[in-house]
């Protein structure tokens, strides 16, 4: 990172807040991890909480300047790809925590809290194996995978819980 991105302080919980302690880049990271919304427009027209087009355009640039994301190359009329580099993946440990406080402290919806619920019970080993899923899909590795996998399973709990509402 350049010399614009020094954070104030050596505090790491400061280093860390500084790059997405805004409104919108956990948001927009959470959208492309557990919805693999990798697309601009998928981006914006999947947002629960109703991004602006230029926010949104604002933090994706920002987020693949700090390192959290890449953004492939497109000739013009191309839509552009964006993928999770190894710092973003490693942040779903943190989506589970955030989420499993959210579940404990903060008003949510049941089909929106599933998710979080199934990642709280998988606990760390889920996590992991997510991690490795998101490895495959945004990074090209080779480690096995699982069926179903773990976007599945978050996804099938989703529409459950949307069915039963």
């Amino acid at each position: 990172m350049g010399e614009a991105y020094e954070p104030r302080s050596g505090c790491p919980i400061n280093a860390a807040v500084e790059v997405f302690g805004d409104r919108w880049s956990l948001l927009v990271l959470r959208d492309i991890v557990f919805g693999d919304r990798r697309y601009f427009r998928e981006l914006q027209a999947g947002s629960e909480e109703g991004i602006a087009s230029n926010i949104l355009a604002d933090r994706l640039k920002r987020l693949v300047e700090l390192g959290l994301l890449t953004r492939e190359d497109t000739r013009a009329g191309q839509r552009a790809r964006y993928s999770l580099t190894e710092p973003a993946i490693q942040l779903v440990p943190v989506f589970a925590q955030l989420g499993s406080w959210g579940l404990r402290h903060r008003p949510t919806s049941r089909a929106l809290r599933v998710r979080a619920e199934l990642l709280e019970q998988g606990g760390p080993a889920l996590w992991q194996e997510f991690m490795d899923e998101l490895r495959r899909s945004h990074l090209g590795s080779n480690s096995p995978a699982r069926s179903p996998s773990v976007r599945e399973r978050l996804n099938a709990a989703y529409l459950a819980a949307t069915n039963s509402s």
